[in-house]
């Protein structure tokens, strides 16, 4: 277990602006990974494995995206005890992302909000630090999974979207054990019309047939997993889960930030734009998740995020659907000791 409690740490970070304390804690990572200092957060990995979209999860508890956008720390978030990590959203170019500041804590609700934009160094940045990673050298008997998340340039046109999932597909399918499509972040402007029925439709055709292309030229096939809103009705839901089916799709990540505020309002910073993350979104994560279920059988893979703070909710996660979970509000307000509490809760569930 890590050598330094985090409610030691917590206070100081939280003292500190939301962003800031985010940057200070990934630069920490980044340089003590590898190193002796790995000890002050490092945890078991709970040995729970399971077999989705012919890819072996060690556990079932995962990194969501957006806490590394540029990969920086895959090594560092591996030694936390989760089964797999996923980094990104990397665009094809470096972008700023949105002015600051644009990350708030709400911490009465146990919830964040951030309006960050796809902040990236670009793909070959992002490429030269997966590289640098050394996760599947170490002697583990199911080694950790990397999920690689890619998006669009905020300044290509909407109708112009898919070249920039296809140069970031391109670039990351042979380092990645999935892939990860991201159409539902709040933070680039009109991103998730491309959950519309036409729009997806076009998309995912464009990446299944550029799939078979590099499935080919790498001889492996990198599942491809879409990742979904939790705003979205039960038509809208079937509709993008037929979608799926219809080109091939491996899997669906359930769910991103929500725009709703319903829970949170009158708190402090409740108004600020941007996704909510968090406590508040567990419920409506879940009910995309029971709906994903419902239409798309028992075998679909689905990842359930969306609000996991303790382990109870990861389980509910797994009880609503989801075949294994992921988490990044929780980590920082629990901190890592959640991983494996979470991991553990779900390997004593009933089969």
């Amino acid at each position: 277990m890590s050598l330094i409690p985090y409610a030691l740490t917590r206070p100081f970070l939280f003292g500190l602006d939301a962003e800031a304390a985010h940057e200070l804690t990934m630069d920490m990572l980044s340089r003590g990974q590898r190193t002796p200092l790995q000890w002050a957060w490092c945890n078991e990995t709970v040995d729970d494995p399971v077999q989705l979209a012919g890819l072996t999860f060690p556990n079932r508890v995962g990194m969501a995206a957006g806490l590394d956008k540029n990969a920086r720390c895959i090594d560092a978030l591996g030694a936390m005890g989760f089964g797999f990590v996923e980094v990104g959203t990397v665009t094809p170019k470096a972008q700023p992302g949105n002015p600051k500041p644009r990350m708030f804590r709400l911490p009465e609700a146990r919830a964040l909000i951030n309006r960050l934009g796809f902040n990236n160094e670009g793909l070959d940045a992002f490429l030269h630090n997966v590289q640098q990673a050394r996760f599947r050298t170490q002697a583990r008997r199911h080694p950790l999974l990397l999920g690689l998340n890619i998006g669009k340039n905020a300044t290509t046109p909407i109708e112009n979207a898919t070249s920039d999932y296809l140069a970031c597909l391109e670039g990351v399918y042979p380092h990645a054990d999935y892939v990860t499509v991201n159409i539902s972040s709040p933070n680039t402007q009109n991103l998730r019309a491309l959950q519309s029925d036409a729009a997806l439709d076009a998309l995912l055709s464009a990446i299944a047939e550029r799939r078979e292309v590099l499935a080919t030229r790498h001889a492996k096939r990198v599942p491809v997993f879409v990742k979904i809103a939790p705003d979205l009705d039960e038509a809208q839901v079937a509709v993008i889960a037929a979608t799926l089916k219809r080109h091939g799709m491996d899997g669906v990540i359930a769910t991103n930030t929500t725009i709703g505020r319903s829970a949170v309002q009158g708190l402090r910073h409740a108004d600020e734009t941007g996704g909510l993350s968090g406590a508040p979104v567990l419920e409506a994560s879940n009910q995309v998740i029971r709906q994903l279920r419902a239409v798309l059988g028992s075998q679909f893979p689905i990842i359930g995020v969306g609000g996991v703070m303790s382990a109870e909710d990861a389980v509910s996660k797994i009880r609503a659907g989801a075949d294994v979970v992921q988490i990044y509000t929780g980590l920082i307000y629990e901190g890592p000791a959640l991983v494996v509490k979470a991991a553990r809760a779900i390997k004593s569930m009933p089969r």
